[in-house]
């Protein structure tokens, strides 16, 4: 059973807050559900497939169902950290291809900023009863360490300088300048970057994402549906997923799960990298973006330093714009998670909702790739790529 084209993206809503002191989680699940809903032409009574991932509270999708009202057949709460929103739209193409579901509900949100959450440089949250712990735990293995090791070992192994990986984050300030709601809306420029300080060697402050809170939604339906709404019609026609895990200790730190979640999404939808015209790449750090660029097949393994440089993922300018609302380096980065805003931006593209001066011209594919977990440890990449039709 081919999933190409089984379900549309007919809503999307990101929540404006980046600082939500006032609401509860449970509430800005809430608020981004009713924002999707809005924008798709629906209501809550129509919804009958409801998705979360580990953001939600309490018991998850059995908190939220009963919190919002819903009435569903079927729910999912995978969680596998920022790529949990990836995954979610291509289950909800499973549900809607085996008539589990015609309307399906995604939702994240979070408030790691006002719960003041350290979530780069603290050490990572774990049970020592999980096996992996045991051998890693008693480091006190924090986020940036983990990403800086792959940066380092990309810049041993290919050459990859500071200079390079400053251009994505000057990149995203490009395309931040034009976000209302964005947390650093300042232009900066590579120097910006490398003279920024360091948090863990090679990633300096501004090669790390934003701490925010805030959230968003989607609606996936099935086509019938989609083309009964009065909204522009964004296809998805290709979905991925894939570990990466630890091996036994025998690992490669030069790449990401998204050499194995990218050709099956490739392949179902039936194109290849030259043809995206906008790219919404997990963006935790700079080193993410780079490595999930080589690995997704943008350019050769070792080439991404140079496939970054002279503002070519700048909208206007270059030839891949990627995260043109500013992206979890400069907009927001909710829950500890961002996949879904990736999502979210990648349909504004489509629908040509961006704003005017990143919208990219003639968008009609588009990729969103998310990471979740950690990049130097075990991590899942889910890739998505949708289609104005």
């Amino acid at each position: 059973m081919s999933l190409k084209g089984a379900g549309y993206i007919v809503g999307a809503w990101e929540h404006p807050t980046r600082k939500a002191t006032d609401k509860s989680v449970t509430l800005l699940h809430a608020e981004c559900a009713a924002g999707a809903l809005a924008d798709a032409g629906l209501s809550k009574d129509d919804v009958d497939a409801y998705y979360c991932a580990g953001d939600a509270p309490g018991l998850g999708p059995m908190s939220m169902i009963d919190y919002m009202g819903l009435k569903v057949r079927h729910m999912d709460s995978t969680d596998v950290g920022g790529s949990s929103y990836q995954v979610a739209v291509g289950h909800a193409l499973q549900a809607i291809a085996t008539g589990r579901a015609n309307v399906c509900l995604i939702t994240l949100a979070g408030r790691p900023r006002s719960e003041g959450q350290a979530t780069g440089t603290a050490p990572r949250a774990g049970n020592p009863a999980q096996a992996e712990m045991q051998f890693e735990y008693p480091y006190g293995p924090a986020t940036a360490n983990m990403y800086a090791l792959c940066a380092q070992r990309h810049m041993y192994e290919y050459g990859t300088t500071s200079e390079q990986l400053a251009w994505i984050k000057v990149a995203a300030s490009h395309h931040a300048q034009h976000n209302p709601h964005a947390m650093l809306r300042d232009v900066v420029t590579v120097e910006d970057v490398v003279n920024s300080p360091m948090v863990a060697s090679p990633l300096h402050r501004l090669d790390c994402c934003v701490i925010s809170d805030g959230g968003g939604a989607l609606i996936v339906t099935k086509p019938e549906i989609a083309r009964s709404l009065k909204r522009p019609l964004v296809k998805v026609i290709g979905v991925g997923e894939a570990a990466k895990n630890q091996s036994g200790g025998e690992v490669d730190l030069t790449f990401s799960a998204a050499r194995w979640s990218g050709p099956p999404a490739w392949a179902m939808a039936g194109i290849k990298p030259t043809d995206i015209k906008y790219a919404s790449i997990y963006d935790s750090f700079t080193i993410t973006v780079l490595m999930q660029l080589e690995d997704l097949g943008f350019c050769e393994k070792g080439q991404g330093g140079k496939f970054v440089m002279d503002g070519n993922l700048i909208s206007g300018v270059g030839k891949l714009p990627f995260n043109t609302d500013g992206g979890g380096l400069c907009s927001n980065h909710p829950a500890n998670r961002g996949g879904i805003t990736k999502i979210i931006e990648a349909v504004r593209q489509l629908r040509g909702e961006a704003h005017p001066a990143v919208q990219v011209a003639n968008c009609d594919l588009a990729i969103a790739h998310g990471t979740g977990g950690s990049l130097g440890t075990r991590h899942v990449g889910s890739t998505v790529i949708l289609e104005r039709e």
